[in-house]
Parts: structure tokens; sequence; C-alpha cells
């Protein structure tokens, strides 16, 4: 995997034809609309301050003048150029430029050391600390663990997939894809952590203080078995799989300095909603927190600039990136919150759970990933569009776009998904879709229609739509409930596959 570090950062051209490399901050990583600068968020929260200095940044070097929220809470600024800028009235060439913006990033925690650079981004509830529902405030464990991966160098011989994510026991994360994860359960009156390995339950109990060491000891057993100068190096969870994960937490075992017991422990996993979205009461008495929609996680960098001013007037002085390309703002006084609200509708945006961009989730497509078979951003947005034109939502109704199988933008359940595809056509390549429904045993739900022309999706997901509104029992049951109850023939059926009205 082809890295260009940034005092080489002259020499980009020489991998624009190389689409795997990770993307990152001190790494050039070229994509079909430019390069990518991934900005890690532990945790997802951002101080105001943090995020003036990322808008500032993208103003001199992104493409298209915006930033990104991604579905691990990070932020990408696309379509990155190396230009000079003017700093106090003198004009500073682009490399120099660049490096000094990497510097005040540094200068505010958003960068650290370019070895570990390519290490994702730690996950968390984005409501820790607020939240009514959570067992424990997990940000001090997040904190922990990042300056754990900064102080330790070695950790640059890990794959640039490794990843870890600590569930509070609020708003649930545990079904973001993570080779660890530690998720928050009560027993009796004391707060464990159940220890999953690439997703997979463990039995295991751990007390909060006890995490960051189990962490570093499944590090090292990788460090040990891997070659660390090996370019391709394997994921965590492949060593779990070919290992066994028994066999793994037993050579771990010599690292630690506490036994790791199993537990008759039965693990449930929690199933997530956008219940982020809109107002909701927080923990602290007399505050509420509200949860902002972006258009498939997208923030132009006045919008950007105006939330961090509305956080530091009416909030606690930070946003909180959400893993469904959301953000969160906390800390709000309940009496504020009309304005707050009427501030949010003016810059643009909203905070409806039942908003379509609300619930409309898509990869970075075939314009920034060469897996992609499909513009899902570009056909989502397009989709947005018309469905605002001809329904109102009653419900939220998860849509999910991903351009091939990895369903990187998503890994829960979608109500529906489109999966891209591509057929040859009168000489020409046609961009499509496969679509599926509900939550039935294949990963991306039930197959209704096996390949639709991208024009046809926004009048195929309408009907979709109207058709629940006329089938479901009450105005409670879900899309995915719906759907479930019937077999494909009658759903096809009801659908028109073959003839799309």
């Amino acid at each position: 995997m082809s890295k260009v570090p940034i005092n080489q950062i002259d020499c980009l051209p020489s991998i624009l034809d190389n689409p795997l490399t990770c993307p990152g901050l001190f790494y050039a990583t070229p994509a079909q609309d430019g390069i990518i600068s991934r900005i890690r968020i532990p945790g997802g929260i951002l101080t105001t301050q943090q995020t003036r200095v990322v808008a500032e940044y993208a103003t001199c070097f992104g493409g298209d003048k915006s930033v990104h929220v991604t579905n691990r809470a990070n932020l990408q600024v696309r379509g990155v150029q190396v230009r000079g800028v003017q700093v106090r009235g003198v004009q500073v060439r682009g490399v120099q430029a660049l490096q000094a913006a990497l510097f005040s990033l540094q200068q505010v925690r958003l960068a650290g050391i370019a070895e570990v650079d390519h290490i994702r981004n730690i996950m968390a509830s984005p409501t820790a600390g607020i939240d009514q529902d959570e067992l424990i405030d997990t940000r001090y464990l997040v904190r922990d663990l990042d300056n754990y991966i900064q102080s330790h160098r070695e950790v640059a011989g890990l794959s640039p997939k490794f990843s870890v994510a600590f569930d509070g026991g609020g708003i649930s994360i545990c079904q973001q894809v993570n080779e660890i994860t530690f998720a928050a359960v009560k027993i009796d009156t004391s707060v464990y952590f159940h220890l999953l390995m690439a997703g997979e339950a463990t039995n295991i109990l751990l007390k909060p203080e006890q995490c960051l060491f189990v962490v570093a000891a499944l590090v090292r057993v990788y460090l040990n078995e891997v070659d660390a100068n090996q370019k391709r190096k394997p994921r965590l969870k492949k060593l779990f799989q070919d290992k066994g994960i028994l066999k793994y937490l037993q050579q771990a075992q010599s690292y630690l300095p506490f036994p790791l017991t199993f537990s008759e422990f039965t693990y449930n996993q929690r199933i997530n909603t956008n219940h982020h979205l809109g107002v909701h009461p927080q923990r602290q008495e007399g505050f509420s927190y509200i949860g902002v929609v972006l258009p498939l996680g997208k923030l132009d960098i006045d919008q950007l600039y105006q939330l961090a001013t509305l956080a530091d007037t009416y909030g606690g002085g930070s946003l909180r990136l959400t893993p469904w390309q959301n953000l969160i703002i906390s800390d709000i006084r309940n009496e504020f919150i009309p304005q707050v609200q009427e501030i949010i509708k003016n810059m643009g945006l909203h905070w409806s759970a039942t908003h379509i961009y609300g619930n409309l989730v898509a990869c970075t497509g075939n314009k920034g990933c060469a897996a992609s078979a499909t513009d899902t951003k570009g056909d989502a947005l397009v989709l947005a569009e018309y469905l605002q034109q001809h329904i109102t939502f009653d419900v939220p109704i998860k849509i999910h776009f991903t351009g091939c199988s990895k369903s990187c933008a998503y890994h829960g359940k979608s109500d529906i998904t489109l999966l891209g595809a591509s057929q040859f056509e009168n000489g020409k390549t046609i961009e499509g879709y496969q679509v599926f429904v509900g939550s039935y045993k294949h990963p991306f739900g039930r197959e209704i229609y096996s390949f639709i022309h991208k024009e046809q999706v926004p009048k195929v997901i309408l009907r979709l739509v109207q058709v629940y509104k006329i089938m479901r029992v009450n105005n409670d049951e879900s899309f995915g409930e719906c759907v479930d109850r019937y077999t494909a023939s009658e759903l096809q059926r009801w659908f028109h596959v073959g003839g799309i009205e």
C-alpha cells in the first residue's frame, strides 16, 4: 500500500493511479475527485477551536470548500490541492503552507504523530457523558487510548484497519464494524465492559480500568506475529479467525497483569435507531442536545463556522460527530432550544428524525472509490430531491446506497438497501442497482429488484414507501417490520417487479 509522507508531497502525481492508499493527514490519498485528507476525531467530539482550524484548512486546501463526516465520525476534506496561501500579506509556497496548516492541526490536538496517522478513529457513542440512558461515560477511555496510540510508535506496525470502540450503554455503536469493542453492561450494581473481538462475543467481562491493558496486549500479540515491514498487513480480525479467538486470548494473557476470566453472561446486541436526531433531554438537568441532519454527511465551510458560533453561543463549545454522518450540539439550556432550531433552519439544515436526509446514507461512490460500481452520493442526492417533492415521511425509513458489497458507509440493517451494479447494454456500461428490503437473512435484506437503471431509482423508492404506507398495520409499524410479514412473491407483486410505474 503506497504512502507518501507530507514532506515529499511534490511527488503526489506518482501515486494517483493507486486507489488503495489509506486516507490520513500525513499521507496523500488519491481519488477521482482529488486528494483526500482524513482527520481523526477520537470519540467524534470537536471543540469549536478545533472546528475553526479544520474550517480554515478546508478553505485553504479543499477542492469543494466543504467537509464530510464519515461513518467513523472522522472528518474528510476532499479534492485537496497543494497551493500557496497569503499569510499576513506574504505569499507562502504550497508545500510550506500545507505543512504549516498541519502544524496548526497538531497544535489543537487534531493531528498526532505521522507514524500512527493511518490508524482508524477510536469510536464512542456521540452522546457520551450526556446520555440519560448510558451506564458509563466513555470519554476518558477514548482519551487514554488515543494517548497510548500517540505515545507508542510501535503501533505503526498495525494494519490501517485496526479499530476500537467504546459503547457506554446509551446510543449504541455496536453495529459499527470494529475489531475490538468494549460494550458496557450492568451486573447487579457494577458496570463492566463486555469484550467483543471482530464483532463476536467473548463472554469476558472487564472493569473499565482494565480495557486499555487488554488493547495493548492484543496489539502485542499482533506485532509479534506480523512482519512490521510487510506492505499489506493482515487485519487483526484475520488473526483472530486464523488462530481462533481463544488461542489469541491465551497469548494475550501473558502480557496482562490480571487474569482474563469467562463469565456466564449472555451478550445481546442492542439495535440503534436515529433517535439522536431532534431535541433530547440530557442527564444534566435543564439542558438538552439537538441532533442535526447533514445532507449525506456534507457541510460547507460557512455552515461549519456558523455551527461553531452556535455551539459557543448556546451550547457547551463543542460539536459531536456521529457514525451516522450527522452531528450533535450539546449542553443547550432548554429555554434556548427554539432559538437554536430557528438558526439551524436558517442555515439550510434540519433536525427532524423523519427528514429524508436523516435516514439516507451513501458510501463515497465511484467518484472517490475504485471499488464502487456507481456514483452513490450523486444518485442519493437525486433521490432525496425527488422524494421531498413527492412524499412526506411520517416515520424514519433508513435508505442505504452502497457501491459494492463491502458496505463501507453503513454496517447495520437498513429498511431499503441499494447495491451498486452495472450492465453492458448497446455497447455501453449502464449503472444501476440491486434493491433489497427488510431484515431478511441476506446481509442486505430480501432482494426485490435484481437490477434497475439508476434513472429508475427515485420512482422505485417512492413506490416502496407508498406501498408501505398502505400495507402497514398502524402508523407505529416500521418499514422493516411491515415488509418482513410478507413473502418474497407477495412483495414483488405489490412492488410491481418487471414493470415500474
